[in-house]
């Protein structure tokens, strides 16, 4: 078969002083960073949706972009080739991973048997692709927003009828998941909201959204996947409210249908600016419930109030993510998924590769930076010292539920006023984490 990217050589890391384009200037897969390879802390992946079927097309005009290997159709055939297309880059560009939702490699059928049978028919190419390659599936999932069946939404749709069907194409989605020995399985509710309350029913949406996914999880058992389970909050687009709106809500949920056991969350950091969060902010919530499972890499646009799904170039902000990740322990499941597209302006083949590079590269610079203040030492101490009457005398007793109300009063009352404690130094330490930027 033609290459489809014969102009472009495999991207190899030439270092910072380099002036070649197509090359790595911080991403050395090989060099270690706290004892691990940076392609282990990332393990990165390609998403099928926005690299291979992204047409740059927006609100306001149609799709700009130049994809040679595309002949129009939305044939099975087509779908083998892009697959294959799709493999071409991910082996040129040296990651390890992708990612895809059944209808982004299979067109949607006249009904569901001929979906199933197109999606069939394209996973017999990815399997051979993934075993030439040795490139692997981070995770699969289901298109459960795109078509009109899914208008009041999936699982959370007034149309029970709806809800079967969403339920058949999911449990077709993991069975494909797991045949290609995905590592996991991401389910994003894209239309699992609501538009206005004077037409829904909230707890009972929530109801059937909960009895879906125990559903989901009753068939990831009889199946045998042994992959995670992901829940990705976002708050809003295409609705107006969605029910997995943010870290902190996803988590709620969970917890109270009984599912928490069963699923992490995979943080989107376009998707933490939507909710009016920092990323960062989302991390934390995600790892102070052990729940943070991967993470979908990209950036919005401060002055656009949408999910622009940008590459990641902001290594400030690498840094904060590769930081918490680190103290975290490192990914011991999913990994840095470039949930990201490239601008409607950058229409251009070659465009597919300056962007993931930049993704890469400014990761790779973002864990340099969040190692080296870790080995520095001196904001982790100052962490440390700042909640230090905790780690032993009356805070540990609070913390270890020895006291209660009537002993802390009497500790109070003994007390006297209480003395300020020292200084928070916010601008000394964000000016000591510029100093490794």
């Amino acid at each position: 078969m033609p290459q489809a990217f014969s102009k472009i050589p495999k991207i190899s890391y030439d270092g910072p002083s380099s002036r070649k384009d197509l090359s790595f200037k911080q991403y050395n897969p090989d060099e270690l960073v706290e004892g691990k390879t940076m392609k282990d802390h990332f393990r990165f992946s390609v998403t099928y949706w926005h690299t291979f079927r992204g047409q740059l097309s927006d609100m306001f005009g149609v799709g700009t972009a130049v994809r040679p290997w595309e002949d129009g159709s939305n044939s099975v055939g087509m779908a083998q080739k892009r697959a294959r297309v799709a493999f071409e880059f991910m082996e040129k560009l040296g990651v390890p991973y992708y990612a895809f939702h059944d209808r982004d490699v299979a067109p949607e059928g006249r009904n569901l048997k001929e979906s199933n049978r197109n999606l069939d028919s394209v996973v017999k190419v990815l399997k051979q692709e993934q075993k030439r390659t040795g490139i692997k599936l981070l995770w699969g999932t289901a298109c459960l927003f795109a078509h009109p069946r899914y208008v009041h939404g999936a699982s959370t749709s007034c149309n029970a009828d709806a809800f079967a069907y969403a339920a058949a194409q999911v449990k077709k989605a993991m069975e494909v998941t797991h045949e290609l020995g995905g590592e996991g399985y991401v389910f994003w509710g894209g239309r699992e909201g609501y538009s206005t309350l004077l037409n829904t029913n909230l707890k009972r949406e929530m109801d059937h959204l909960a009895a879906f996914l125990h559903m989901a999880v009753d068939y990831k058992k009889k199946i045998g996947f042994k992959g995670q389970f992901y829940i990705e909050p976002k708050p809003k687009e295409p609705t107006k409210h969605q029910y997995d709106s943010d870290a902190a809500a996803c988590l709620n949920f969970l917890r109270e249908y009984d599912l928490l056991k069963h699923f992490k969350l995979n943080l989107e950091t376009n998707h933490a600016t939507l909710a009016g969060h920092t990323m960062q902010h989302e991390l934390e919530v995600a790892i102070a419930a052990d729940a943070l499972g991967s993470i979908d890499a990209n950036m919005g646009d401060i002055l656009l109030g949408w999910d622009t799904d940008q590459f990641p170039t902001d290594i400030y902000l690498a840094a904060q993510v590769m930081l918490s990740i680190l103290r975290m322990g490192g990914f011991t499941t999913g990994g840095t998924n470039f949930d990201a597209k490239v601008r409607r302006e950058s229409f251009e083949p070659e465009d597919l590769f300056h962007g993931h590079i930049a993704g890469m590269d400014t990761f790779a610079r973002g864990l340099k930076i969040a190692a080296a203040i870790r080995k520095d030492g001196r904001i982790g101490d100052f962490l440390k010292q700042r909640y230090a009457s905790w780690d032993s005398g009356i805070g540990e007793k609070i913390e270890k539920r020895k006291v209660g109300f009537k002993e802390l009063e009497t500790y109070a009352l003994k007390l006297g006023e209480v003395r300020t404690n020292k200084s928070g130094r916010q601008e000394w330490l964000e000016s000591l984490f510029n100093q490794f930027v």
